[in-house]
């Protein structure tokens, strides 16, 4: 990984970003600290979402019963009524 000082990645800060979008992770310094590290970022798809959803617990039977109880407690303070549709 390589390590550039905060002051010549704002100097270079187009090649630094041509470098990362090539795949390169890079440490940002200060003051021969480091601050932050920048990669690549990763894309995500709806596929990643279902696979993330699939691999938690289901809600237990008393989820539906405490949305209701929330949105019954909003409206009362609210005034607003919530359509059930």
């Amino acid at each position: 990984m390589r390590t550039i000082s905060a002051t010549e990645a704002s100097r270079r800060f187009s090649d630094l970003l041509d470098s990362i979008e090539a795949g390169e992770s890079v440490v940002v310094t200060r003051g021969n600290r480091p601050i932050a590290e920048m990669r690549p970022a990763v894309c995500r798809t709806g596929r990643d979402l279902r696979d993330a959803l699939a691999a938690l617990p289901p809600p237990d039977e008393h989820l539906r019963a405490d949305i209701a109880e929330a949105l019954d407690f909003v409206a009362e303070s609210t005034g607003t009524p919530w359509d059930d549709n």
